[in-house]
Parts: C-alpha cells; sequence; structure tokens
C-alpha cells in the first residue's frame, strides 16, 4: 500500500459508523437528483417544481382547492422564500396561480392549472417505472426495510427540528 491508501485507510477506520452513514446517505440523495433531474426535464420542469406541483396535486386529493405558500412549505421542508422562488417560476410556465381565499382577502393560496393537471398525469404515466428503475437492486424486503429506518430517522430528525424552532 503506498503511503496515500495507507493515511485513507487510517482514516476511514478511525471514521465513526455514523460519520460514513450519514455522508453515504447524502451521496445517495445526490444521486437520486441527478437521476431525476433529466427525467423531469423533458417534461420541461426541475424536480424542486414537481416537488410542489405534486404537493398540490395530492392536496386537491384531499379536497383542498390550494395552499398557502406557508402550508407549501410546511408540506416540503422547505423555506418560504425558496417555496416562493419555485411558485414564482411555475406561474410563469402558467402551471400554478396565486388567488385569494374566501375567507381572509390579505392571504393567497397556490393552485394548480388545468395545464398543470395534465402534466401531472402525463408524468404519472411513467412515474413509476422510473421510481421502479432506481429502487431495482433493493428487493421488497430491502426496501420496507429502508423506509422503517427512514421513518425512524425522520421521527427523530422531525423531533430536534421542533426543538430548534
Amino acid at each position: 500500500m503506498n503511503g496515500k491508501a495507507a493515511e485513507a485507510s487510517a482514516r476511514s477506520s478511525m471514521e465513526r459508523p455514523g460519520d460514513i452513514t450519514f455522508r453515504a446517505m447524502l451521496r445517495t440523495l445526490g444521486l437520486v437528483e441527478r437521476v431525476m433531474q433529466p427525467y423531469f426535464a423533458q417534461f420541461g420542469i426541475t424536480g424542486s417544481q414537481w416537488g410542489v406541483l405534486r404537493v398540490l396535486h395530492r392536496a386537491e386529493a384531499e379536497g383542498l382547492p390550494g395552499l398557502r405558500l406557508t402550508d407549501l412549505s410546511e408540506r416540503l421542508i422547505i423555506r418560504p422564500p425558496s417555496v416562493t422562488g419555485v411558485v414564482d417560476r411555475l406561474q410563469n410556465l402558467g402551471l400554478v396561480v396565486r388567488e385569494g381565499m374566501p375567507d381572509d382577502l390579505r392571504a393567497r393560496q397556490v393552485t394548480l392549472t388545468p395545464k398543470a393537471r395534465r402534466l401531472i398525469e402525463r408524468i404519472l404515466v411513467g412515474h413509476g417505472g422510473q421510481i421502479d428503475n432506481i429502487m431495482g437492486p433493493l428487493s421488497h424486503e430491502d426496501q420496507s426495510n429502508l423506509q422503517r429506518l427512514l421513518v425512524k430517522l425522520n421521527d427523530h430528525l422531525n423531533a430536534l427540528a421542533q426543538g430548534v424552532e
């Protein structure tokens, strides 16, 4: 082993398992984004824009006509200024509109346009296959275990975030 390889090996053997796992998780998230961006680009949107469209689509399925920016921000776990920028770009594409709320004229809600609903349906046609492609190397049992671990980590992180706010 040369000097650099020995040094890297010694450094990695001193690292805590949590450090290695944390880096692996961040790398995996980056790779998921790298794989998904071209998928969404073929529809003329970004992954962030898809997140907003999907949350609004799910809200409609719950019987809500739209969501306030603060509600979008909470559901996406993204700071409100970031959500505002994404919504601005979606509005420029004609995919969402901001409308006054009947019970509070000062508040504005973001709603999908018919054009957005058509786009979402087009994306959803192949979306399951794209996810299957990404999750392909994991068995159903592996996926269930991963989901269980992610829920456990999410619950912990939510508790930590509550203490920070």
